[in-house]
C-alpha cells in the first residue's frame, strides 16, 4: 500500500492534510506540562540546535514546539516518508529528505545532500529534529546525528514528548500515535556538544551518552504521567 501511495502525490497530499488535521485537534486538545517548568525558554535560547527524539515518537514532536517555532525535520526518503513530509508542510515545517541514522548513509541514498540541507537549515536558525536510531533497530543511535552536530557546531538536545492518551503500535518502533484530550509532558536533557576535532572515541562516547540521557528522559517522562514508555522493552531486546 504504501509504495502504491508513494506514486501518486495527489494522494499523499490527501493524507498529509488528514494527519495535520487530526494532529493540530491532539495539540488543542492537549494539556502539556514541562520540564524543567521554563523548558521552551531554554530552547528559544539555544536556537538553533538538534532535536533528538526516539524514533516512534516521530509524530509526538509537533504537538508541543511553540508557536511559530522554526523547525526543520529529517525525514525517509522511502515509504510513508511522503505523507510525513506534506503533513509537515501543512503545519509549518519543513521536511528535510534523507537517511540519517547511520554514519555510512551520509556517503549514499541522498545521505550526504540530507546533511548539507540541515546544516543549512542551522545555519540559517533552523531547529533540526532528527530520529538518531539506527534503520529498524530502535532505541539505538547511530552516529548520522553525531557527524552533524561535529559539522555544524550546534548542540544536541536530547528531547521526549509523552501522553497519557495514546495508541501504541506492536511495530518495530512501538510507535505511539496521540489521542486528543490527553494530559502531556515534554522533556528535554543536558545538551551534547561535540567539537568538529573530535576523535573515533569522543564521538563514540557522544553517541552512547545521547542514548542513555534519551532513555533517562523517556523513563522520568512515561513515570510521571503514572504509565510505562512503550518502548522500554526495545531497549533490551537492541542491545
Amino acid at each position: 500500500m504504501l509504495k502504491t501511495i508513494s506514486r501518486f502525490p495527489l494522494i499523499q497530499t490527501a493524507i498529509g492534510l488528514v494527519l495535520a488535521g487530526y494532529l493540530k485537534l491532539v495539540r488543542m486538545t492537549t494539556r502539556f506540562t514541562y520540564e524543567p517548568a521554563d523548558l521552551i525558554d531554554q530552547l528559544r535560547g539555544q536556537t538553533p540546535f538538534i532535536a533528538a527524539i526516539w524514533h516512534g515518537q516521530n509524530f509526538m514532536i509537533t504537538l508541543a514546539m511553540w508557536k511559530d517555532a522554526p523547525v526543520s525535520v529529517l525525514i525517509t526518503r522511502h515509504g510513508d516518508g511522503g505523507v510525513v513530509a506534506k503533513a509537515c508542510e501543512a503545519m509549518g515545517i519543513k521536511p528535510i529528505r534523507a537517511s540519517g541514522g547511520d554514519q555510512r548513509k551520509l556517503e549514499r541514498k541522498g545521505g550526504a545532500a540530507g546533511l548539507r540541507a540541515m546544516i543549512k537549515a542551522l545555519d540559517g536558525g533552523d531547529i533540526v529534529v532528527m530520529t538518531p536510531d539506527v534503520p529498524k533497530v530502535a532505541r539505538v543511535s547511530g552516529l548520522g546525528i553525531i557527524a552533524l552536530a561535529r559539522l555544524s557546531g550546534r548542540p544536541i538536545v536530547p528531547i521526549v514528548v509523552a501522553t497519557s492518551r495514546r495508541v501504541d503500535l506492536n511495530n518495530w518502533d512501538k510507535t505511539s500515535i496521540c489521542l486528543p484530550f490527553s494530559r502531556g509532558v515534554m522533556m528535554m536533557g543536558e545538551p551534547i556538544h561535540v567539537a568538529r576535532d573530535a576523535d573515533e572515541a569522543t564521538q563514540e562516547a557522544a553517541r552512547q551518552m545521547l542514548e542513555t540521557r534519551l532513555d533517562a528522559i523517556h523513563d522520568h517522562a512515561y513515570a510521571t504521567l503514572g504509565t510505562v514508555d512503550p518502548g522500554a522493552a526495545l531497549k533490551v531486546i537492541n542491545r
